[in-house]
């Protein structure tokens, strides 16, 4: 078997075009097709565990082995039963991704040999038509010979060996895929024509403002609260396994898409639930994997279960996504079955104020994810969070603000001393995040810093948005006095 992989290319923010090579990763459950994905995109993205069907959506990433840059597509375990079934839904799933691979790899375990499923699972791919390679994985160690020897039996020629855990086998694992995968460079842009003064003499290229990067929106919530059923609907097509039972989705799964041309990362996450409930080692993964997706999104959209309305769970929710200091629109879906429209949307909307008294203002939309209705509103919501998250106020503008707020309401004195505010600083943004400078800043009590926090709120257009807030001594230094 050959050595470990080398990689190389592209970073893993530069994207891929929209026809770059698929390889859609198959095979029964358990025998790794999470870890070799992961081993692929460089990072462990999949939750990977030895309990059987733990992947059920179809998970894509970036890969790179040697020279080959392409998406990679992780499945859910193929197993035999009906379509109405959880394991049938799942099924589609991989068809799905085989349907628009350029190859399949085709992964069994080397050290239980050829099981009666993977034949089984052979005779299925065969007939889907895809460009197949046989990979048998758990190949380190002479353990595994018996096994490499019967994958011969399925008809897909010798197996590739090699080691997903360890990194084992990839030189082999690109030689295999390189037929399948090598495809041309694409020619050089054509260089722009240089532009000329009226005097002919070359000008300055102009600046073009960079176009902005996606909206980064993942939707959490409760399990069984639809969450899966929203994305199907916003992206057109069944991508997401749905389905009655509750605590389907396990991974975090990321979506490219687009709305009125502008481009969208969507990620379905897996359900939270109360962490006294979670016992499972297999869920405790799904929630720290939902919990990461919250930290890296722009924009979390909670979904809520309008027959049930407002939870406790759904507070504790909805505190983690903005101590984590993301922008937050809160979505009562299942609308078209809410009973008492109007008395439930007002509870809610009341609830939300007393239960979140650190931020006033959340966005509230009625949704209906089965039905489409209220989406175009919560998409044009969404946006408008993420442009109040990533303001940036003039300093000239927030000064002004900041004298005549203490011109109307001044600091406290602090045992009897005068406390000095001198100015203020916008030091980020995305959350945005101020400092304000003075004396004696430590005698300032919370009651004053959330007076300045709401009114920054109020008067500067961030309602709904966290908002962070430090203090700090010093001299103003440009200050002449």
């Amino acid at each position: 078997m050959a050595g470990k992989s080398g990689r190389r290319g592209r970073t893993a923010a530069t994207p891929l075009p929209a026809d770059a090579a698929r390889v859609a990763i198959v095979g029964r459950p358990n025998v790794g097709k999470s870890t070799l994905f992961n081993r692929l995109i460089g990072r462990k993205l999949a939750i990977v565990d030895d309990t059987p069907g733990v992947t059920r959506d179809r998970r894509e990433g970036r890969a790179s082995l040697h020279d080959l840059d392409f998406i990679v597509i992780d499945t859910a375990g193929f197993e035999d039963d009906t379509a109405a079934s959880l394991s049938g839904r799942m099924r589609a799933q991989t068809d799905a991704a085989v349907s628009t691979a350029d190859v399949a790899l085709l992964v069994y375990d080397a050290r239980a040999g050829v099981t009666p499923l993977d034949r089984h699972f052979a005779s299925w791919l065969r007939k889907r038509g895809t460009p197949l390679i046989l990979v048998g994985n758990k190949a380190e160690g002479r353990a595994a010979s018996p096994g490499l020897a019967e994958g011969h039996a399925l008809g897909f020629g010798a197996p590739v060996p090699i080691s997903a855990e360890h990194g084992e086998g990839m030189a082999d694992l690109f030689e295999a895929l390189l037929p399948h995968l090598d495809r041309p460079a694409p020619p050089p842009p054509e260089p722009e024509p240089a532009r000329l003064s009226e005097d002919g003499i070359e000008l300055e290229p102009e600046w073009v403002e960079p176009p902005a990067g996606p909206l980064k929106m993942a939707i959490v919530g409760r399990p069984n609260a639809g969450k899966s059923t929203l994305i199907n609907t916003l992206i057109g097509e069944q991508r997401l396994v749905v389905g009655p039972e509750a605590g389907i989705t396990r991974d975090s799964i990321a979506i490219d898409w687009e709305w009125q041309g502008a481009p969208v990362r969507l990620v379905d996450t897996a359900g939270l639930r109360k962490r006294a409930r979670v016992q499972d080692r297999i869920e405790k993964a799904a929630a720290a994997d939902t919990r990461q997706a919250i930290d890296l999104a722009e924009v979390v959209v909670l979904l809520l279960d309008a027959t049930l309305g407002l939870e406790a769970q759904d507070l504790r929710i909805a505190d983690l996504v903005l101590s984590e200091g993301r922008a937050l629109v809160i979505a009562l879906n299942k609308w078209d079955v809410a009973e008492d429209q109007s008395k439930l949307f007002q509870g809610v909307r009341r609830a939300l104020d007393d239960g979140l008294s650190q931020i006033r203002g959340v966005p509230l939309v009625a949704i209906s994810g089965a039905t489409g209705k209220g989406l175009g509103l919560l998409m044009k919501v969404a946006g408008e969070a993420r442009d109040r998250w990533s303001r940036r106020v003039p300093t000239s503008a927030l000064n002004r603000w900041f004298e005549a707020t203490l011109t109307r309401n001044p600091p406290p004195a602090a045992g009897g001393v005068q406390i000095k505010l001198r100015y203020v600083s916008q030091v980020a943004s995305r959350p945005p995040t101020f400092v304000v400078f003075g004396n004696r800043t430590d005698r300032l009590p919370a009651s004053y810093l959330r007076f300045l926090v709401n009114s920054l709120r109020d008067d500067l257009d961030f309602e709904g948005v966290p908002i962070r807030l430090s203090v700090r001594g010093g001299r103003n230094p440009y200050s002449t006095d």
